[in-house]
C-alpha cells in the first residue's frame, strides 16, 4: 500500500475542469446551453459586428439566430474546445474548423478569449488553495492536489474532500469539474476521466486490475500515438496486456528508460510528488497564419508579425520576472515540415529588441524560399531576474560581440522578410 513515512495512505487528486473554455463562454452566453458550440480561432468581423450591434445589452440578450455558425467556414483555424453537445458529432480539440464545419455545420462558433479564461483559471485555483494548500498547477484547466494530510482527505478514499472542492468551485464560479483520487498522479489523472462531466472517481491500489488494466494503453499519460502503434504491432492493446510483459522484454523493445517506466506505469506505480512550485524552462509565442505567407512577397506582414511575437515574449518574461539566454525561432512551411534554430547569448535578457535581433540572426540560418504557415519565437535558459542579477555580479563577463549594431539592427532584420 502506498503510504507516507507517517503511515498515512497517500491520496492524490487530479482535478480537470469540464470543457473549460466552452463552459466559461456558457456563463457569458447562457442561451447557448445544451447547444453544439465550438471555440476556436481569433475574433472575426462577424464577432465584432455582433458585439457592436448589441452594445449596451447583456450578452445573454443576443438572440440565437444572430450567432455565427460553422457552416461555410473558410480558413485555417482549429478548435480549441467544444461543448459536449458538439462532441457528439465527432467535433473536438485540435480539429480543423473547416473539417468541423462538415461534421456539424449547425454548431455555433465563438472566438477564443484567453483573458477571460485566465481570469476563471485563477479563480478556481484560488478556491482549491483555500481548502487544500498542496496544489500543482498543470495548466489553465487542470491541477494535481495532495489530499493526504488535508482534513477530510482520507474519508471515503478522498471522495468527501473532492465533493467539497467540486461544490465550492461551482457555487463561486458556476463551473463544473471532474476529480479523480488515487494513490498517485498517474492513476489520479486516468480516474478523472472516468465520470466526466462533473464526476468523482476513486481508484484504490486494489482496483488497478479491475479498473485500469482493461483500458487502452493510450490512457496512460505519456504513451503517445507512436508508442501505442508499436505496442499494437507487438500485440499489446490494453494496459493489462502491457502489465504482463516483464521488464527485460520491455527494455529490449523500448530502451532502458522508457521500458522501465512502462513496466511501472502498467502496474499503477508512480512516485512523483505533487510539486507546488515549478520554474518554467522556456517561454514562447507562435502563430499560425490564416494563409501561407512568403518571405519576399509578404515581407511587411511577416516583419510585423515577427516583431509582435518578440515583443509578446519579452512582455511575458518581464511580467513574470524572468530573463533568458537562449533565443530561438520556429518555422513551419506549407508542406508541414518544421525547422528550429536558436542562439545563446553571453548575458541574460528580457529586452524585446535584443530578442528580436537575436531571433533575426537565427532566421538567417534557415531557408526562406518556401511559403510559411507558422512562425514562433522562444526564449529559454531562464532565470528569475533577481537571480540573474546576482549571477552576473559574481562572474567576469566576457565582451559581448553583436553581429548587428543597435542602431541598424531592426532595419537589417526586416530585410530578411
Amino acid at each position: 500500500m502506498s503510504t507516507t513515512p507517517s503511515g498515512v495512505i497517500r491520496r492524490i487528486a487530479h482535478l480537470d475542469m469540464d470543457a473549460f473554455y466552452a463552459s466559461v463562454e456558457l456563463l457569458r452566453y447562457p442561451q447557448l446551453k445544451g447547444l453544439p458550440v465550438v471555440i476556436g480561432g481569433g475574433r472575426r468581423a462577424e464577432d465584432e459586428t455582433l458585439r457592436q450591434t448589441y452594445a449596451g445589452h447583456t450578452l445573454a440578450d443576443i438572440p440565437l439566430d444572430e450567432f455565427p455558425r460553422l457552416k461555410g467556414y473558410t480558413g485555417r483555424g482549429v478548435i480549441t474546445t467544444a461543448t459536449y453537445a458538439a462532441r457528439q458529432f465527432g467535433v473536438g480539440s485540435a480539429l480543423g474548423l473547416m473539417k468541423a464545419a462538415k461534421l456539424c455545420p449547425q454548431a455555433i462558433l465563438l472566438p477564443v478569449d484567453f483573458q477571460e479564461y485566465r481570469k476563471y483559471s485563477h479563480a478556481f485555483k484560488a478556491i482549491i488553495l483555500e481548502i487544500a494548500p498542496l496544489m500543482e498547477d498543470r495548466g489553465v484547466d487542470e491541477v494535481y492536489i495532495d489530499f493526504t494530510e488535508v482534513p477530510g482527505g482520507q474519508r471515503e478514499g478522498g471522495r468527501v474532500l473532492a465533493r467539497l472542492i467540486q461544490k465550492t468551485i461551482f457555487e463561486k464560479t458556476g463551473l463544473t469539474c471532474s476529480v479523480g483520487v488515487a494513490p498517485n498522479k498517474l492513476l489520479a489523472k486516468m480516474a478523472s476521466e472516468f465520470n466526466k462531466p462533473n464526476g468523482i472517481s476513486i481508484v484504490l491500489e486494489e482496483d488497478v486490475q479491475d479498473k485500469i488494466w482493461p483500458l487502452a494503453c493510450r490512457k496512460i499519460n505519456g504513451i503517445g500515438p507512436k508508442a501505442d502503434e508499436k505496442l499494437k504491432g507487438l500485440g499489446i492493446s490494453t494496459i493489462g496486456e502491457l502489465a504482463q510483459k516483464d521488464l527485460p522484454w520491455l527494455v529490449a523493445q523500448f530502451g532502458r528508460k522508457t521500458g522501465a517506466w512502462m513496466h511501472d506505469a502498467a502496474r499503477g506505480h508512480d512516485t512523483r510528488p505533487v510539486v507546488t512550485e515549478s520554474e518554467p524552462v522556456s517561454m514562447s509565442r507562435e502563430t499560425t497564419f490564416e494563409r501561407d505567407l512568403h518571405a519576399v512577397r509578404d515581407k511587411a506582414e511577416l516583419g510585423a508579425i515577427f516583431t509582435r511575437l518578440c515583443t509578446s515574449v519579452a512582455n511575458d518574461l518581464q511580467r513574470k520576472g524572468y530573463v533568458g539566454k537562449t533565443i530561438g525561432i520556429k518555422l513551419r512551411y506549407d508542406d508541414f515540415k518544421s525547422v528550429t534554430r536558436d542562439q545563446t547569448l553571453d548575458t541574460f535578457t528580457a529586452d524585446a529588441q535584443t530578442i528580436r535581433q537575436t531571433a533575426g540572426q537565427c532566421l538567417k540560418r534557415v531557408p526562406l524560399d518556401k511559403r510559411l504557415r507558422l512562425l514562433g519565437v522562444r526564449v529559454g535558459t531562464l532565470l528569475k531576474a533577481t537571480d540573474a542579477e546576482n549571477y552576473e555580479q559574481n562572474r567576469t563577463l566576457p565582451p559581448v560581440e553583436h553581429a548587428l549594431s543597435a542602431t541598424n539592427s531592426i532595419a537589417k532584420i526586416d530585410q530578411l522578410f
